[in-house]
């Protein structure tokens, strides 16, 4: 018998990225399409330089925290934040960045 949808339901479901984007949002997350853009897209949005000590960890509520391999680099990046965001903001929209937070994760501590 094939599948059928309950009477009065939607005729199909969601795909997942919506569902998916549906759930981040609820959870205080900014949505599918911004965390890709940070997360893949990292490299190039700032720079070779700055990408190779740093990484993107997660992003809730407008707040991006951000780890680095080393503390001179939490200090360089605690200076760049406020240009970071601003960029990041014109990638990805308006108030869904709006602040960056620092934490130093040396390369072996995951």
């Amino acid at each position: 018998m094939p599948w059928e949808p309950l009477p009065g339901s939607k005729p199909d479901p969601d795909p997942l990225g919506r569902s998916l984007d549906r759930v981040l949002r609820s959870l205080g997350g900014p949505g599918v399409d911004v965390l890709r853009t940070v997360f893949s897209r990292w490299d190039e949005l700032v720079g070779e330089q700055l990408a190779a000590h740093t990484r993107p960890r997660s992003l809730a509520e407008g707040r991006l925290v951000v780890a680095v391999d080393d503390p001179a680099w939490a200090s360089q990046l605690r200076y760049l934040a406020a240009d970071l965001v601003v960029r990041l903001s014109a990638e990805v929209g308006e108030g869904r960045i709006t602040s960056l937070d620092v934490v130093v994760r040396r390369p072996d501590a995951g």
